[in-house]
């Protein structure tokens, strides 16, 4: 569920856009205009109560970027509540580090791809716990 009720939310998300991080903007260069087998895809995306990186509505697949403070234990547990509530309502959530988007870019848009077809084969079951 998109969710533009939260008027700050959607605030805060317009401000993401335009700060967005080197990692995030590397990954938006290869994400936008449907470069992903036509996907599109929404940077900065409000979804429940959280703004997340990158949002795909047709494979309700969310791309969450983590830098270096994503290590942090506060932000990891807040990274966990988060994934599982996202996860409970029905969405897919890979994280991609910026180091690997920074220096691997190819092989990280490989693993994007290769997440997709996880989601979209029927006889990989429910994937709604997984995370790559």
């Amino acid at each position: 569920m998109l969710y533009y009720g939260n008027r700050e939310l959607v605030r805060r998300a317009r401000k993401l856009r335009s700060n967005m991080t080197k990692a995030e903007i590397i990954l938006w260069s290869r994400l936008r205009s449907k470069q992903i087998n036509g996907y599109k895809f929404r940077r900065q995306q409000p979804l429940l109560d959280y703004i997340v990186d990158f949002y795909c509505k047709d494979l309700k697949l969310i791309i969450e970027v983590d830098g270096e403070i994503h290590s942090l234990p506060e932000k990891t547990n807040y990274d966990l509540k988060r994934d599982k509530i996202l996860k409970i309502n029905g969405y897919n959530i890979i994280h991609l580090t910026n180091l690997e988007i920074e220096t691997e870019l190819d092989s990280t848009i490989n693993k994007l791809i290769l997440y997709i077809n996880e989601i979209l084969s029927p006889f990989q079951g429910d994937h709604r716990g997984s995370q790559s």
